[in-house]
């Protein structure tokens, strides 16, 4: 029943429900990581971080509940606490296009946008086809005034299938 709350995000009756489960069963991973993402909705930061909190205990190391975690706080302003654990999970996890990516997002949302490209590029070269993190990219490259730089990662995303008029606003910017 609660994941169909979650399908039509009716926040408050999947907390009760996976608040019922969680009575029952305190260690139900899936309950606490659902309820995390609940009351994250909900705006609850605090009880959001609690269930992380326990996740991370009963799963250590866990890539997921651990990104979850570090956006949870830069969403609650616990801006230290958030680049840490994206620092940590980048050395956890050397491969993964995502945790670059997701660090360069918080290093784009701090204006650090040089420690942004290079977490985007990371990202791109595990990943050359995913076009959020080109896309993200060549945002950064305009930012930075790197526009022969951002035309080619343009460029590599009309090759990719995204049709030139939908980049129309980034190439308005690289005039």
């Amino acid at each position: 029943k609660a994941a169909w709350n979650l399908e039509l995000e009716q926040w408050e009756y999947a907390k009760n429900d996976y608040d019922r489960v969680l009575s029952k069963e305190p260690d139900n991973i899936a309950a606490l990581y659902y309820r995390a993402f609940v009351n994250e909705k909900l705006g609850r930061y605090n009880f959001a971080r609690l269930d992380y909190q326990n996740l991370i205990k009963l799963v250590p190391g866990n890539f997921e509940i651990q990104l979850g975690y570090a956006l949870l706080n830069q969403k609650d302003r616990h801006y230290t606490e958030a680049m840490d654990q994206m620092n940590l999970l980048v050395s956890q996890f050397p491969d993964s296009a995502l945790a670059y990516a997701a660090r360069g997002g918080m290093e784009v949302e701090r204006k650090q946008y040089e420690l942004a490209s290079y977490d985007y590029e990371e990202a791109i070269l595990r990943d050359s086809t995913n076009k959020d993190y080109l896309i993200a990219h060549a945002d950064v490259l305009i930012m930075l005034g790197r526009k022969d730089k951002a035309r080619q990662q343009l460029e590599r995303l009309v090759a990719l299938g995204i049709s030139r008029a939908s980049l129309q606003d980034f190439y308005q910017r690289l005039k």
